[in-house]
C-alpha cells in the first residue's frame, strides 16, 4: 500500500499537510517528541471511535423493538 493512499484529498487537511511535513531538519529528540505526540493523537481518536461506538450501540439498544 502506498502512502498516498492515506494522504487525505483536501489540501487543506492538517493531517496532509503533517504528512507533507519534511522532516530531514528535525533532531532525533524532535522525531521522538513527534512521535510521542502522534501516539497521544492516536490514543485520543481510538477513545473517541470507541465512545461514538458505545453511544450508537446504547441508542441502538434503547430503541429496539
Amino acid at each position: 500500500m502506498d502512502m498516498d493512499d492515506f494522504v487525505p484529498k483536501r489540501a487543506d487537511d492538517p493531517l496532509a499537510a503533517l504528512m507533507r511535513q519534511d522532516l530531514d531538519p528535525l533532531s532525533v529528540a524532535e522525531l521522538y517528541t513527534r512521535i510521542t505526540a502522534l501516539e497521544a493523537e492516536i490514543v485520543r481518536a481510538r477513545t473517541k471511535i470507541q465512545q461514538s461506538v458505545n453511544h450508537k450501540a446504547s441508542a441502538d439498544a434503547l430503541f429496539r423493538k
